[in-house]
């Protein structure tokens, strides 16, 4: 069993004020991995202070600077390859299939930031002024347990393209994977005070991120609650945030797709990463006139499909990460039955021989519609509601008739016809035909999935305050 006891400040490894300890359980068998020392209030404004001080000096580093260690940081993690797979798969459950493409994700994050670097003007000209892009500050970076080093490097690699210094919570659920990032950050031989992480709970790391005066800018990645919160915490200081919240995606498959192709796709888009991911396709809607053929489908490849060890590279959906995730997917299925939609596969209870771990029954609901509870809250599991729709602005309706907007998918044989649907929903990214990632295209939701936007230029300007100066002739 193993124990993490170190944090990481000012370019040290170094015990916590803390003195509290959370227990590490594998989702796949509910035994105890390990346990983490969590950081408390000092050791978080310790960790503020050493990026403060840092700030003074990385905000005035070069372009070449930043991009060396940004390399560095590529290239310490690419010697890891191996443990950064297996550890998300041990400590978070996550299929070998998503632990690999995560790991290739962080790569190439590390390749856009480096572009951003080249191609991005910090001074430009706007109107007869000079206009000096520069450095916010000391960025609070907090994250979520799904995804969790893909979520540190995207972020980190924006604040360092930026001349940023950062403060880091990640869940403490994922400290084995957060020892594993910081062991790398530590042997890039970045500045000290750069980069700082705190593991440690919401309510007192998280909090003293949100209130604290020295952090300029905060980037949030996780659910719609608690964003709200870090938002009223943060705007007594008037700091900038950028939220990217929960999701209720729609996937519109038009009556023109070929079923054999888009459905299968519409089944990954929903049980991604065992359906624990913002960006899901969790509504189906379906053309009324083809629904018993899309059943069909359904209920042939949910008959195959892969739910166990997330090791075995043939496993599609694995565990939930914790046993009260587990039971929030429970009682939505429960909350499905009792309005009234019908199970067409899956259900209560765990898959046969699985009864150790936290595993969930891929389940498919139809005779649904976008009033039930199942449709319309964003339950973080292998759980897809289909609905129907006889016109395709029946079907736009739908798809924007939702408190969220973080991600849609749209499939066509036309694809013309499939871009002007995309067009017409309220949605930061419309997937069409397929399932893919940009890392220089914004990322972000409209309505309750956030504010701000990752990724390229638009995310690059979030950590950027814009400097005007004024010279009258």
């Amino acid at each position: 069993m193993k124990t993490i006891d170190k944090i990481y400040i000012n370019g040290e490894f170094v015990s916590p004020k803390g003195t509290e300890y959370f227990n590490l359980i594998s989702p796949t068998t509910n035994e105890q991995l390990g346990k983490v020392r969590l950081g408390n209030t000092e050791d978080t404004q310790n960790a503020i202070e050493a990026a403060k001080n840092a700030f003074k000096t990385f905000s005035k580093t070069t372009t070449s600077e930043r991009i060396q260690y940004l390399k560095n940081i590529k290239t310490a993690v690419e010697k890891r390859k191996t443990d950064f797979i297996s550890i998300m798969i041990e400590e978070y459950g996550g299929t070998f299939q998503f632990a690999s493409v995560s790991y290739e994700y962080m790569l190439k994050g590390f390749d856009s930031a480096i572009n951003l670097l080249n191609s991005y003007d910090f001074i430009k000209t706007m109107g007869e002024s000079e206009v000096q892009m520069t450095s916010i500050g000391v960025v609070g970076i907090i994250i979520p347990w799904n995804s969790s080093n893909g979520f540190i490097s995207s972020k980190l690699s924006t604040a360092i393209v930026a001349g940023c210094t950062t403060v880091i919570k990640p869940s403490e659920m994922s400290a084995q994977q957060t020892q594993l990032i910081m062991e790398c950050l530590h042997d890039a031989n970045l500045p000290k005070g750069l980069v700082n992480i705190v593991n440690g709970l919401g309510e007192v790391v998280g909090a003293e991120i949100s209130r604290n005066p020295d952090i300029a800018k905060i980037s949030f990645t996780g659910s719609t609650t608690v964003g709200k919160i870090i938002a009223k915490e943060a705007v007594d200081t008037m700091k900038r945030v950028t939220l990217e919240l929960g999701g209720k995606s729609p996937n519109i498959i038009l009556d023109d797709a070929d079923f054999s192709k888009a459905i299968p796709l519409a089944i990954s888009a929903a049980f991604m990463n065992n359906g624990q991911a913002c960006i899901a396709g969790t509504r189906l809607l379906i053309p009324e006139n083809r629904l018993d053929e899309a059943k069909s489908i359904i209920k042939e490849i949910l008959a195959n499909i892969e739910v166990g060890d997330p090791k075995n590279n043939t496993t599609a959906v694995g565990p939930m990460v914790s046993t009260k995730q587990f039971q929030r997917v429970q009682d939505y299925i429960q909350i499905g039955i009792n309005e009234g939609a019908e199970i067409l596969a899956g259900g209560l209870g765990k898959p046969e021989g699985l009864e150790n771990g936290n595993f969930v029954k891929p389940t498919v609901f139809i005779n649904a519609n976008n009033q039930m509870r199942i449709a319309r809250e964003e339950i973080f599991g292998p759980v897809l509601t289909v609905i129907t729709y006889k016109t395709d602005e029946e079907a736009i309706e739908i798809a924007n008739d939702t408190t969220y907007g973080l991600q849609a998918y749209v499939s066509s044989a036309n694809n013309e016809r499939a871009h002007k649907i995309a067009s017409q929903i309220n949605a930061g990214r419309v997937q069409i035909n397929g399932i893919g990632h940009d890392p220089m295209a914004p990322f972000g939701g409209f309505k309750q999935s956030g504010i701000g936007r990752e990724f390229g230029t638009i995310g690059l300007e979030a950590y950027l305050e814009p400097k005007a100066l004024i010279q009258p002739k």
